[in-house]
């Protein structure tokens, strides 16, 4: 299809994600009060859309503790700065198998399995605006760990999120994972238009280049909505790149650390960096509220104790 570069864009920052990363920078978040700060920094530098995973306040290790996302998102709510909240949803399918000559049991450390319920509990504890929705299998990035999300468990999530409300944002780390989020809105399990993340350079997704990167652009139906990154030192320049194909953008602790070589960044100075890359090149940069009526979303209110 024709693509044009975008001349409205709305910035998703993903301030901590569930990397190893707690010890590579101190800046990394860790604590939910830490995260919640770093997110509203971000939203003051321009980001519209602050993501959060949770980690252990002490360890830095990445949890599923709804009562950490529940602290996150009241502390968020309750600040002074509007931001759109999209908490993930990704945890819960991990699987790390043993050494190829006896792959089972699978290994203690590493895996991570739950239920369809369980893996949601904290959204629909939470109600955040929008939620991720990892849309397929994949060999991900370390050794023989495996990111599980079968076909009958992405239908039952993608239904329990429909139900409570919550936008999914489709998390596609390959062309197929688009071709099956297009046959959960033909089944009516997801609404249309639907909202994408192109995940770009995640070993072993799709490669980091710019014909994959199209070839993932031109599979998106075009009438959803889109954004995209990618990791480490090309962060930057896929803001550029998801601007010229007509798309949002994403930055943030969770892809990449530095601001420059040997620097290291904070989650607002990157959204900063892709601000002025935006507005350099001429397209102006959406509020939550402009995000929240051009995605369909509804406003969530802080709860009063």
């Amino acid at each position: 299809m024709p693509l044009s570069p975008a001349r409205e864009v709305f910035i998703t920052c993903a301030v901590t994600g569930s990397g190893s990363t707690q010890d590579r920078s101190p800046h990394v978040p860790r604590s939910p009060a830490e995260i919640a700060v770093s997110a509203i920094e971000a939203a003051k530098a321009g980001a519209a859309v602050v993501h959060a995973h949770v980690r252990d306040p002490e360890t830095g290790v990445p949890a599923r503790d709804p009562a950490l996302y529940r602290e996150v998102t009241d502390l968020i709510r309750a600040a002074d700065v509007d931001v759109v909240l999209n908490l993930t949803a990704g945890m819960g399918g991990d699987m790390v198998f043993g050494p190829t000559d006896a792959p089972l049991p699978l290994k203690e450390a590493g895996t991570d399995m739950a239920g369809a319920a369980e893996r949601v509990a904290h959204i629909a504890e939470c109600r955040p605006e929008i939620c991720t929705l990892d849309c397929g299998t994949m060999n991900f990035a370390e050794a023989d760990y495996v990111m599980t999300n079968t076909p009958g468990m992405l239908r039952a999530m993608g239904q329990m999120m429909t139900d409570l409300g919550v936008c999914p944002e489709i998390e596609a780390f390959d062309t197929g994972h688009l071709w099956f989020a297009k046959e959960l809105v033909k089944e009516g399990i997801l609404k249309s238009p639907a909202l994408v993340q192109l995940c770009m350079g995640v070993p072993w997704g799709a490669p980091n280049d710019l014909n994959t990167f199209m070839a993932m652009v031109n599979n998106v139906p075009p009438d959803w909505h889109w954004s995209a990154f990618s990791l480490g030192r090309d962060q930057m320049p896929y803001v550029a790149a998801a601007v010229l194909a007509g798309g949002n953008v994403r930055v943030g602790l969770e892809d990449n650390l530095f601001l420059e070589k040997g620097v290291l960044a904070t989650n607002a100075q990157l959204v900063e960096r892709a601000r002025g890359i935006i507005e350099g090149m001429g397209a102006r940069l959406l509020g939550p509220e402009e995000v929240r009526a051009k995605l369909g979303l509804t406003k969530r209110m802080p709860v009063v104790s």
